[in-house]
């Protein structure tokens, strides 16, 4: 009985490091739409939405890791009750909105990559 318990920590230790180094090298791993997001923050795309918005936490999934590289603005105060002074001044009314500053264009609701890359010009992979 005794080996038993000892087989089953040395187990579950051994799952819980692997699983651990698992995800150091998924998060490691460059996303195939890093260059497309980091694109569109070079072009000045700005990404304005609001924490408890469920079309921006669609959007960000959209891109997956390559999320964390979005230009986002968050526009929800904390509580979830008003809007940042950025985004009052700005003059952003719904979320999600993406601002091209290069252009006169401004996309506001979900959008799929293929628009973001055609208002941007940043191509996808």
């Amino acid at each position: 009985m005794k080996n038993g318990v000892v087989i089953f920590w040395l187990i579950l230790i051994a799952l819980i490091v692997a699983g651990v180094g698992a995800s150091v090298f998924v998060k490691a791993a460059p996303s195939k739409l890093d260059g497309f997001a980091q694109c569109l923050k070079d072009k000045g795309v700005i990404f304005y939405g609001a924490f408890w918005c469920p079309h921006c936490q669609r959007t960000k999934a959209m891109f997956g890791s390559s999320a964390k590289l979005l230009p986002y603005v968050e526009c929800s105060t904390p509580d979830g009750q008003g809007q940042t002074q950025i985004c009052v001044d700005k003059k952003i009314t719904s979320y999600p909105t993406w601002v091209f500053l290069n252009s006169t264009t401004t996309l506001t609701g979900e959008r799929t990559l293929q628009e973001l890359s055609s208002a941007s010009g940043c191509p996808l992979p």
